[in-house]
């Protein structure tokens, strides 16, 4: 009976130490998995910046204002992205298919509008119906002076930017210049003023939202551009102050 009695107790103790060995094995290859992970994580390179286009910071919606014009840009509300879109190339085809003048298509709206309300007006006494309410419109005079010190604001940084240009002091300004004179030239040269906003308004409602939708892959391929730029834009300088330095020798 004894000896039943230890080979049980020999069976259990047996049992208490296999059980503490696997908790203490578990443990330490679970603390070995931890630090293998937190040593994969210290030799993991920090991820860089993701590049965007012209350095930008915030989401394209509050660049573009964050309002309502951004919602008509990004075709957040399509139905009045659609009807802006179809006034201006009713508006568009009209003075250049069809060669209608501006002066004339507004007399016609005047009188149209004057010949309903004056009709309107007098015929509201024969149906007994109300006369139409005309809005008082007043231009408040802070809103005239804000634009015009905008105006003068603007005037004045550019008048800087010429004076800098014309003077000879920074090169890179003149290249800048003369790249966006010629280019505009050109554009110039293959459409007239009204085709040419038109174009620009039209861009206004492509671009911005394809950009949105590919955001990520156009700015690798920018990126990629900016820097080729940048480097044939360095040899341009050497190439052009090499020999502007040979001419003042000679």
């Amino acid at each position: 009976m004894a000896e039943y009695i230890e080979s049980k107790m020999e069976e259990i103790a047996d049992k208490i130490s296999d059980k503490i060995h696997r908790k203490s094995s578990s443990s330490s290859s679970s603390s070995d998995s931890d630090d293998d992970k937190r040593s994969h994580a210290h030799k993991l390179p920090f991820k860089s910046k993701v590049y965007r286009l012209f350095g930008r910071e915030k989401p394209l919606h509050q660049v573009l204002g964050a309002g309502k014009s951004a919602d008509i840009f990004l075709w957040r509300n399509k139905r009045v992205s659609a009807s802006v879109l179809g006034g201006v190339t009713a508006f568009w085809f009209l003075f250049e298919v069809l060669d209608y003048h501006l002066i004339t298509l507004a007399c016609h709206i005047l009188i149209l509008s004057l010949s309903v309300l004056f009709l309107w007006s007098n015929a509201s006494n024969f149906i007994n119906n109300s006369p139409p309410a005309i809005p008082e419109v007043v231009i408040p005079e802070k809103c005239l002076l804000k634009a015009a010190s905008c105006l003068t604001t603007e005037i004045n940084r550019a008048a800087i930017v010429v004076r800098t240009i014309a003077t000879g002091k920074d090169l890179k300004a003149f290249l800048g210049a003369v790249a966006r004179l010629w280019f505009v030239s050109i554009l110039g040269s293959c459409f007239n003023f009204l085709t040419l906003v038109y174009v620009v308004f039209l861009l206004l409602f492509i671009v911005p939202v394809l950009y949105e939708k590919y955001e990520d892959k156009v700015d690798a391929h920018a990126e990629k551009a900016i820097m080729e730029i940048k480097k044939q834009y360095v040899i341009l300088e050497k190439k052009i102050m090499a020999n502007m330095n040979k001419q003042k020798k000679n």
